[in-house]
Parts: C-alpha cells; structure tokens; sequence
C-alpha cells in the first residue's frame, strides 16, 4: 500500500481521537457546572449506563444522531485545526518516515532458514582425527556449493508481489533463449488521469529496447540495462510497453534475470528464465511389448536360478530381449533366442551391474527382475506398459513378488548448510493414490520388480561404490527427480532355494564395509544421519 494512503488513515485516525479528548474535556466540565443539562446520544453496539447529576444517557440505533448540532460542528473545527497544528510541526513526516520503514521488500528473498535436524539413525560422519574432519568437511562443502550452482537453486527464489499495483506484467514463465531478442508480453500501465506517464524497467544480465521507436517518443536507455518511458497519453505509453524486448547479455544454457518495473512509488519484480533450447530424445516404442521392453537382471554365482528364470520367461514371452550383466568368479556361458550376456570383472558389484544392463538397452521401458525370480501365469508386462503409457510423468512402476508389495516413502530434511541433512525410510509409507489408478499409490522407492522408463533411470544411474548391498539408495539418488508408483495384481514369483556358501559369502555386509557405506552416504549425499 502506498505510503500517502497510509498517511491519510492516520490522519483520520488522529482527528478522532482529537475529537474523542475533546468529548471527554467536555464530559468533566459537565461535573462543575451541574445546572446545566449534559444529553448524550449513544449509538454503540453495547451501551453502558452513564450516570451524573443532570446528565440524560439516551441509546440510540447505531449511527444515529439529532441534537446538539452546534456542539459536533464545534468539536470538527478544534479537531481540524489541531491536526493542522500537527502537521505543520511535522507529526506527518514522522509518521511517514515509520510507515516506509517498515514496509516490506518485494524480494528476491533467499532462504536462510535452515536449522540442525536430528533422527534416531545411524550417524554418518567418519570416525577419523578431527583434523582429516575438517579437510572432508571443507571438500564436502566446496562440492555442494557446486552441486546448488547446476542444479539451479539460485532460480528457485521468493518474490513477493505487492498489493493494489497498477503495473501488469509476467508473473511467471517468461523464458528467452540466451543472447536472443523476446519481446516482454504483458506489460501495461493501470492507473488514473496524470499529465505525464512515466515507467522505467531495469535488468542486471541483459538489456532492454522498445522495437520501432518513432520520433517523439519518449524512450531513454535504449539497448541498456535501464530503460524509462514516458508519455502524456496512457494509451500511448502501453503501446510503447507492449514492444519493450529483453536481451541477455551472458550465454548460459540455464539461468535467471530478474526485471524491476517501476511507476512512482510502485515497484514490481518478475523473472526471466534464460534457457537453450533442448532438441527431443524419443524412443520408438514400435508395436508390441516385444518392441517397449527389454527385461533385464544382474547374477552372480547363481547359474541354476538364473536359467530358471530364461525358462519362465521363455514360457510367456518366446522372443522378447533379455540382457544379463555377470560378475561371477567363473563365467559359464549363457545362450538362448535373444540373449545378451556381458562379463563383467570379477565382483565387480551389485550396481555396476545394473548399470551395465541398463546401458546396453535400447527400447522405452525395461522390466527389472532378479536373477532368482521366476514368471507366473499372471505375470503381465503389458499391465505395466498400459499404466506407464497413461501417465507419461511416470518413471518407475513397482509391482510385487509372491505377493510381497513392497515400497517405501523418504522423510528427508536438509538440516544445517554445514551439518547437512536427515534421511529416513519409512515401510510401507506412501503419498497418496495414483489418480485414476486405485490399486496404485505414488511412493519413493519398490520392490525389485519394476518396469522402468530407460531415459529417465539413465539419468539418475546406480551408483557402482555399492557392491554388495544395495536397493533403497536407488531411490535416494533419485529422489525428487523420479515419479515412483507401486501396484497391486502385478506380481511375479520367486524361486525356492537354499543359499550358496561363496554367494552368502560375498552377499553379506561386513560391518567395516557399513561403516564405509555410512561415510559414502556423508558425502556424496550431504547427510548427517540416515535411518532405514
């Protein structure tokens, strides 16, 4: 709100309580002279009993008043002339003074309001001298100020739009391409009769020009980064507006100007996004399930199971791909229809291998199943491709195994800049139900048994530091950055067997590779505690 409206509510405010001091002047005066009759009319909404000698209390409808006429225009008078006293003395400049220094900022704001968060977990930080602490810390600390640079944090900032502007403009989605000429759509003065008009804009990346300017015209700044206009015709003046074009000044493929708008005392904020355009990566999906999915898995040491499995699929789906990622000490060949097997170094890992399988894909989607799993007769992957081609915002679709539906949701809070954040996994949480879908519900992370969208997993990739054990931290990488949903009624099965003594070897967690594993997630992830 403008401050001289402010000011004027004060100034009414302060002329009746003028008037107010006054009345109450004239009700002592009633107590020295008791022989002259005190009326008062009273409209409030709960009248009290006023009682004096010789005084009538009469209540009245609200906002009524008939008599003493000459006493109310006297009461006016002294009220004006004393506030006129005031603001010769300058009550209203002090006044005005308070007013605009507590007014608020239209922004940009950036939040600084994050505090130490603390769960019941394990802690992350290494157990090592307080001296290497400090070396790690600082290196933690100099990677993710990096990581807030790319992934743009500094674009996610507050603005604050004012209340009762007369200056219309973009609130959101204005976006340029870098070092190219964009005309600002919207922009427009609102405001009542003045002999002259007059706006000016500011950038800090870019510069500002009004396209096709005529002589007569009242343009300054043009092809800078402050830009004022002015005209005596309104009409006029919002023509010039609707041809003001932006122009940044710095090639980035993403990032952000941030244009000031300004008419008198009124002063709006708006942001321009500066984007390259990107060129469609598609996959054609062809037209069967043969041509949209590829399934694939990751062995070790499990050559028994693993052809249990080609056998079940082999049952449903004859010809569909099938891509196998092995780090067994020992590789035995693998053969059948349509079949890849890559060798990998020996133990390389759990999620080396899901990446290599990942990366040798070439369809939409990719069914995830383990190597001890084994098809069903209702084992559907066109159920899962029905689902995921409704809802295109969908990267991984979660099914179950032997009727196991597992999922899970993340608590995350980011804590302390300096500390870092909290991580906790909650079983069997969820967000809420996939709409249109009512035995699905959107999660964080599912079981083993999943159909994924293979440009969107790619992206985010399985972290190969993770040997031996490895699934939740999947979904903590992708968190916030894949849309994850688990379903009932898609389910596969899973073998019945003992575990192999060099298998249950090389599967187990050492406590030692815990406590790495813990370090790892301190770092990379920026945690202080994490709790599964």
């Amino acid at each position: 709100m403008p401050s001289e409206t402010l000011i004027g509510w004060f100034s009414v405010s302060l002329f009746c309580f003028l008037i107010w001091i006054v009345e109450v002047v004239f009700k002592n005066i009633c107590q020295f002279y008791l022989n002259i009759k005190v009326v008062i009319a009273d409209d409030s909404l709960t009248p009290d009993n006023v009682s004096c000698h010789n005084i009538e209390h009469r209540s009245l409808p609200i906002m009524t008043c008939n008599r003493h006429h000459l006493l109310t225009v006297f009461l006016i008078l002294l009220g004006i002339a004393l506030s006129i006293c005031l603001f010769q003395l300058g009550a209203m400049d002090i006044m005005k003074t308070v007013i605009s220094s507590g007014s608020y900022g239209i922004g940009p704001f950036y939040s600084s309001n994050r505090s130490s968060c603390s769960i019941e977990g394990m802690h992350t930080t290494p157990n090592v001298s307080d001296e290497l602490l400090k070396d790690i810390m600082k290196r933690r600390a100099e990677e993710y100020r990096q990581h807030k640079i790319r992934m743009g944090a500094h674009l996610d900032r507050l603005l604050i739009a004012p209340a009762n502007s007369p200056l219309q403009y973009p609130i959101t989605g204005f976006t340029v391409s870098p070092l190219k000429k964009t005309i600002i759509p919207g922009l427009a003065l609102q405001t009542q009769k003045r002999q002259v008009y007059k706006v000016s804009l500011s950038v800090t990346s870019g510069v500002l020009s009004v396209d096709d300017v005529l002589d007569g015209d009242q343009v300054d700044g043009q092809d800078q980064s402050n830009l004022t206009i002015s005209s005596s015709n309104l009409t006029h003046l919002n023509d010039l507006l609707s041809r003001v074009a932006y122009t940044s000044t710095i090639y980035h493929i993403k990032t952000s100007d941030f244009a000031h708008f300004i008419h008198e005392d009124h002063e709006v904020m708006f942001p321009i996004l500066i984007k390259r355009q990107t060129v469609p990566v598609l996959i054609d999906p062809g037209t069967d399930v043969n041509s949209q999915v590829t399934i694939i898995t990751k062995t070790f040491l499990r050559y028994k199971e693993l052809n249990a499995l080609i056998k079940s699929i082999r049952m449903y789906y004859p010809d569909i791909k099938i891509i196998i990622a092995d780090d067994s000490l020992k590789p035995e060949p693998v053969t059948g229809k349509n079949i890849e097997h890559y060798i990998m170094p020996p133990t390389r890992g759990w999620f080396a291998g899901r990446n290599l399988a990942v990366s040798q894909v070439d369809t939409k989607y990719f069914l995830w199943v383990d190597d001890d799993f084994g098809f069903l007769k209702g084992t559907r992957i066109e159920s899962f491709v029905e689902i995921m081609e409704a809802v295109p915002e969908l990267d991984i679709l979660g099914g179950d195994v032997s009727g196991n539906q597992y999922y899970f949701k993340f608590e995350y809070e980011e804590g302390d800049e300096e500390e870092g954040g909290c991580l906790t996994r909650v079983k069997k949480g969820f967000h809420q139900q996939l709409p249109n879908f009512p035995n699905c519900i959107l999660v964080d992370g599912v079981v083993n048994y999943f159909l994924g969208r293979t440009d969107a997993v790619r992206r985010v990739g399985f972290d190969p530091y993770l040997k031996r054990v490895g699934h939740s931290e999947f979904f903590m990488d992708g968190l916030g950055q894949l849309l994850v949903a688990s379903c009932k009624g898609l389910s596969i099965g899973h073998q019945r067997h003992k575990p192999h003594g060099k298998y249950a070897y090389f599967r187990t967690q050492k406590k030692a590779e815990l406590r790495k594993k813990l370090f790892h997630h301190f770092f990379k992830n920026y945690l202080k505690n994490i709790k599964f």
